[in-house]
């Protein structure tokens, strides 16, 4: 077992309880959503308002998004493992000698 399906089980310990699968899903999707923003705020500020870089708050917002994220993976049956392998495969494909802007806009599915 890998260490993201540890921390998948880990985590999982902490879902609301009582929820259906539907409702689970919902809730979990909605929080990533919410707490990526949080997240890019923390980066929004610094980027564009000259705020420090608060490392301890991004942190503690990414650990959120990776609970989240594990969350809606656990309630859709795909573990965390699953979906770092399927990412990993995407890139190598669509990059296979590692990313350049040409071959990010030559992709067919490029917008």
């Amino acid at each position: 077992m890998s260490d993201l399906d540890d921390y998948q089980r880990e985590a999982a310990r902490t879902l609301i309880p009582g929820l259906d699968p539907t409702a689970r899903l919902v809730e979990t999707a909605s929080g990533l959503a919410e707490e990526a923003g949080e997240a890019l705020g923390l980066v929004r500020k610094h980027a564009f308002m000259g705020h420090p870089l608060d490392r301890a708050r991004l942190t503690s917002e990414l650990g959120d998004v990776l609970w989240c994220l594990a969350a809606v993976a656990g309630a859709a049956g795909i573990s965390l493992a699953e979906v770092a392998e399927a990412n990993l495969a995407k890139l190598r494909a669509r990059y296979p000698d590692g990313y350049t802007d040409a071959q990010s806009r030559s992709r067919p599915d490029a917008r």
